[in-house]
């Protein structure tokens, strides 16, 4: 009987790099999904205008999905939904006509207004009907008209009046800034702004106080400025 022999060969791996490796394991995860999120474009929008909710990291293998207004999948807020099969839309109790959904699961509301405002709800069907939601939000701020100013005392004497300038604007949650000779207000104990900004006093007016004087109201979306307004001190 013959004899079987066999040869043990070694196989030489240099140390560095088997260092190398386990570096990469210990640092290594596993690859997981994207998050399903809403995009507004933009995130503050103007009356009016219009705004895109951007769907980002959509699922595979979805059959459809529904828009709905408010922070939850409501049947009673759905503003409208689309089936992929078939490329149909289907309206829901939400739905203003101001709503277009698109195959790639954004939404676009055209002419929006301050009742727009809030959140929106996405549903993502899956064919596995393990189904996904995402938020998102905007706000809608009015285009800014012009404001004026109103003063208590268009000609004051000097050394002894106070004058009172308001900022008069029917626009609500505005930021006040005032400018006196172009120039933003300069720090003086004369001068007193109330805790708004909408009103501005001058203490003990001076000729050196005559302005002229603007109030500017800005929100999110716009700015305006009054006309100017001079004090004729006497």
């Amino acid at each position: 009987m013959g004899h079987l022999s066999a040869r043990l060969h070694r196989v030489c791996v240099p140390w560095q790099g088997l260092l190398l490796t386990a570096s990469l394991l210990a640092f290594w995860n596993p690859p997981t999904s994207a998050q399903l999120t809403i995009e507004s474009v933009p995130s503050n929008a103007a009356e009016g205008k219009e705004v895109l909710l951007l769907t980002h990291n959509l699922p595979q293998n979805i059959t459809g999905f529904n828009w709905y207004k408010g922070q939850s999948v409501d049947g009673n807020r759905r503003i409208i939904g689309y089936v992929i099969a078939t490329q149909r839309t289907t309206p829901g109790p939400a739905y203003s006509g101001r709503e277009t959904i698109y195959p790639n699961a954004s939404l676009l509301i055209q002419n929006v207004t301050l009742n727009d405002t809030g959140f929106y709800a996405l549903q993502v069907i899956k064919a596995d009907l393990v189904n996904q939601e995402a938020t998102g939000q905007f706000r809608v701020y009015p285009e800014l008209s012009k404001p004026y100013i109103n003063s208590n005392n268009s000609n004051p004497v000097e050394d002894e009046d106070a004058v009172v300038l308001t900022c008069e604007t029917e626009a609500q949650n505005t930021t006040y800034l005032w400018w006196v000779n172009n120039q933003s207000l300069p720090v003086s104990p004369r001068l007193l702004l109330s805790s708004d900004n909408r009103t501005l006093t001058l203490l003990n007016v001076t000729r050196n106080d005559s302005g002229p004087y603007e109030c500017e109201i800005q929100n999110p979306v716009s700015v305006n400025r009054s006309d100017p307004v001079t004090l004729n001190v006497t």
